[in-house]
C-alpha cells in the first residue's frame, strides 16, 4: 500500500513508496444460511438463499493495528417458482376502506 494513503491528505494518497501490511482473521468465521421469498407477479415466486459470513479481521501496518469486523452476503442459489395460472385476478392495493370492491370491478 502506498504511504501517502496512511498521512491522511487526499493530494499524498496513492503516492509514495509501497509499505506491507498484513491483514489476519481474530477468532472464528461465523456464517449462517438465509432464505428469502418474493413474489414476482401474479404465478410467480423468486426463491433466494444466501451465506452471511461474518469474521473479525486485524490489519497491521508498520504504524499502528487496526481490527475490524467484516461481513459480507453471498448468493448462493436463485430459483423461479411457478405455480398455476389463475382464471381471474384482481389487483386490489392501493384500495381504501370507503371504496367497494365490487364498485371497482364493474
Amino acid at each position: 500500500m502506498p504511504f501517502g494513503s496512511f498521512a491522511g491528505f487526499k493530494l499524498l494518497a496513492g503516492k509514495g513508496p509501497g509499505i506491507k501490511i498484513t491483514i489476519r482473521t481474530i477468532g472464528n468465521v461465523e456464517t449462517d444460511l438465509r432464505s428469502e421469498f418474493t413474489s414476482q407477479g401474479i404465478n410467480q415466486t423468486l426463491h433466494r438463499v444466501y451465506l452471511q459470513v461474518k469474521c473479525y479481521v486485524s490489519i497491521l501496518t508498520p504504524f499502528e493495528d487496526i481490527s475490524q469486523e467484516i461481513t459480507n452476503q453471498v448468493l448462493l442459489m436463485e430459483n423461479m417458482i411457478v405455480g398455476n395460472i389463475p382464471s381471474t385476478y384482481y389487483n386490489l392495493e392501493g384500495m381504501n376502506e370507503n371504496m367497494d370492491a365490487l364498485e371497482v370491478i364493474q
